[in-house]
């Protein structure tokens, strides 16, 4: 059929308009369910923020709030992987330490690995041992034993072990009763009552309580001192352990024990605050002498994380604190760096699986399998979830579904941030 040359030009500009709205419409209809459930209850009476991103286009897909700062809790550990894949080695920095004959001197990088009872890692502990005259370095650190905003009655809690460049056992006390008293590390076992009372511990001296027909094991932080550090590495030595107040005028050489691997995966399967907070601690190792958790955040902030579109207040590792204040846009950001850094096939081993392996204890999910690889981050009235999805036809989305400041149970959020997720893994 012949066309005019005015009738040509017309069709060729209305194009790509058309096609354009089709598309459009497509999109809209395509996320039309999920976007009702974000603005539903119990989310509606939340506030809640959602962004979505394509990871092979970079292209977003949905953003509701993405700007708006949120309280992260656990999903700060998030941005902690990061912080260690970008300036940890494969293998923890274990000590720093000098050799000379039969004397050695070393002090602590934050190795929160140190005669752990899940990594019973025994490398800094063989080359102590290969010594007589020990001493011990312990004024390498600008850190207070909490991070700013932690909850002060958490003191006796597994989840809140105090922080230090040396940490032994995982800083904690384990306590059971079957049916005889069993303390580890057995140099506290004089400093445990049976009594029933509202704390675990003495909030500033190592006196623990062990309810009378305790069912289960306990773990409760202990008190963290030079005199209390020295005496378990001599009990654990056999040898005495004397402090120094400043290295000699040599070398310092560095140690290296577990895979960092190992300590990024359960810090991000357990959701283990002490395993956060001290691999800060040991990124700081690597820029300085001194050890601080600010220095690794403020390093941080001003290189890899300069270009995040809204800066975040970042005070600790673990995401303890309700000082810390992330936008879903950031957090989606540092997992799109993660995702171009890290293959997926070691990226996905170390985010958790919402799935029986991972987020929750059973999948009962018949009609469709795992998809979910994220972390989560809860406290009182806040629930977020960030990671990745894939979806049905194969494609990866980065997001970060956060939720503050709602008064249901927290398992009804959890419940319908699933189905959402579930939606666009069906719909996209």
């Amino acid at each position: 059929m012949y066309r005019s040359y005015n009738q040509v030009v017309n069709y060729l500009a209305v194009m790509p308009f058309v096609v354009l709205f089709l598309l459009s419409g497509c999109s809209s209809s395509r996320f039309a369910h999920f976007k009702s459930k974000v603005n539903s209850e119990p989310l509606n009476s939340s506030f809640h923020g959602l962004v979505v991103l394509n990871a092979e286009t970079q292209k977003e897909i949905y953003n509701h709030n993405g700007h708006r700062y949120f309280t992260p809790a656990s999903n700060v550990k998030i941005v902690t992987l990061y912080t260690g894949i970008q300036l940890l080695p494969e293998q923890v920095p274990a000590l720093k330490y000098v050799s000379q004959n039969d004397t050695l001197y070393f002090e602590g990088t934050g190795d929160p690995t140190f005669l752990h009872p899940f990594f019973k890692d025994s490398t800094a502990l063989g080359l102590i041992q290969k010594h007589n005259v020990l001493y011990w370095h312990p004024n390498n650190a600008t850190e207070d034993r909490y991070g700013p905003g932690w909850a002060w009655e958490d003191f006796d809690t597994y989840f809140s072990p105090e922080k230090s460049t040396l940490p032994l056992f995982g800083n904690v006390v384990t306590l059971s009763s079957s049916p005889e008293i069993l303390v580890s590390p057995k140099f506290f076992k004089d400093d445990v009552e049976i009594v029933k009372q509202k704390f675990r511990r003495a909030e500033f001296e190592n006196r623990f309580y062990l309810p009378p027909n305790i069912a289960d094991t306990l773990e409760v932080p202990f008190v963290i001192n030079d005199q209390v550090v020295t005496n378990l590495l001599s009990e654990v030595t056999g040898k005495d352990v004397h402090t120094v107040p400043q290295f000699p005028e040599a070398e310092k050489k560095v140690l290296y024990g577990a895979q960092m691997d190992s300590i990024y995966k359960r810090m991000m399967h357990r959701s283990d605050n002490f395993l956060a907070e001290q691999i800060l601690l040991l990124a700081s190792s690597t820029l300085s002498d001194t050890l601080g958790t600010k220095k690794a955040i403020s390093h941080m902030l001003d290189g890899d994380l300069k270009d995040l579109h809204l800066p975040p207040r970042w005070v600790d590792g673990s995401g303890l604190s309700r000082y810390n204040l992330f936008t879903p846009n950031s957090l989606v950001q540092i997992l799109q760096k993660l995702h171009r850094q890290v293959p997926e096939e070691r990226l996905f081993q170390l985010f958790p699986m919402w799935d029986a392996t991972g987020t929750v204890a059973e999948w009962n999910h018949t009609d469709v399998p795992p998809f979910i690889f994220a972390k989560s981050g809860s406290f009182g009235n806040h629930y977020n979830l960030s990671g990745y999805l894939k979806t049905k036809s194969g494609k990866l989305l980065i997001f970060s579904f956060m939720n503050n400041h709602f008064r249901v149970p927290s398992q009804e959020i959890r419940r319908q941030i699933f189905e959402t997720l579930k939606t666009i893994h069906g719909t996209y």
